[in-house]
């Protein structure tokens, strides 16, 4: 693979940690478990490789209609990722974001999402954005409340600056795992001309192996942005 053709931004929906537990009999918060340890080997692989941005879809706002006890287990994994993986992504330099809407989480939870963004703040190698109690459109509505609220005119460029991802730009290609073939109110506004890839294996599978396929097809895509082949073509000399 070449550097020039290593998508910038990719974003991943996280699927299939529980039917992963479930083929093992393992407990559905086992799969969760594998899904983080794939979490931190994807984003190596991803720095590795040059890409400057991950976006991954750890919570979305609908997961709160899980069962009480997963959704604990969730909120508990995710406290002891953070103290756990902070430290060696700060050394791999990664930056850390939190996209979603924090004011249903607990104050311990927020507290710890903001003193892992603090940690790796100076951080420039990759951003990995963690999308937790997030939604599609949820972000579209808060970016125009946002708007809203400022009195500012409802623009396609002033949305785009509202957006919770407006400190990175739109993913170039959006994977997702566990064998669906759908986005599920992941990125709405921002996938709006990425390539989408789906793969069958579900999300603790999905090694360097499967990263390095999903890049090799991404590599095969003509991305037109609404013009023709021939309009990209280079114009002979």
């Amino acid at each position: 693979m070449t550097a020039a053709v290593i998508p910038h931004h990719i974003a991943i929906v996280m699927d299939g940690n529980g039917r992963w537990a479930k083929r093992r009999f393992l407990p559905r918060l086992a799969g969760h478990k594998q899904g983080v340890d794939a979490l931190r080997r994807c984003a190596k692989a991803c720095a590795e490789r040059g890409v400057k941005v991950l976006t991954v879809f750890a919570f979305s706002s609908e997961n709160w209609n899980r069962p009480t006890d997963e959704v604990d287990g969730l909120m508990n994994l995710l406290a002891g990722a953070l103290a756990k993986e902070v430290p060696s992504l700060a050394r791999d330099g990664i930056r850390l974001f939190f996209v979603g809407d924090r004011a249903s989480l607990s104050a311990k939870v927020q507290a710890g999402l903001a003193q892992a963004e603090a940690a790796t703040a100076h951080n420039e190698r990759m951003v990995l954005n963690v999308c937790f109690n997030y939604g599609g459109r949820w972000d579209i509505a808060q970016a125009a409340a946002k708007l809203v609220a400022a009195q500012q005119p409802i623009t396609e460029m002033a949305m785009n600056q509202a957006m919770a991802l407006a400190h990175v730009p739109d993913p170039d290609l959006l994977i997702r795992t566990g064998g669906e073939m759908r986005i599920s109110n992941f990125l709405l506004w921002q996938s709006a001309y990425s390539e989408l890839y789906f793969s069958d294996k579900w999300w603790p599978d999905f090694d360097e192996q499967a990263l390095d396929a999903a890049i090799a097809e991404f590599q095969q895509r003509e991305r037109r942005f609404g013009k023709t082949s021939e309009q990209l073509a280079p114009s002979p000399a």
